[in-house]
């Protein structure tokens, strides 16, 4: 394998291994926070409230995979 071929997998892993923890953590928040908001619906605000934040800082996560993904492929490619 060239260098250019490496340094593009190691982009790919980035941004793979960071979209999918991010996607599964959104999807772990969502149910648990349905699930809540099922049992108790008078709280459904503080509920709704909290998940969107954390959705929030886990799309960030996504973001900063693909942010160091394109860090690696324009620095180092």
């Amino acid at each position: 394998m060239t260098a250019v071929a490496w340094i593009a997998l190691a982009a790919a892993l980035a941004i793979s291994v960071a979209a999918i923890g991010a996607t599964m953590a959104q999807g772990k928040a969502t149910a648990a926070a349905m699930d809540a908001i099922w049992r108790q619906p008078e709280a459904a605000n503080d509920v709704r409230g909290a998940l969107i934040v954390s959705l929030a800082l886990m799309e960030a996560i996504a973001i900063y995979g693909l942010l160091i993904g394109l860090l690696i492929i324009f620095i180092l490619g």
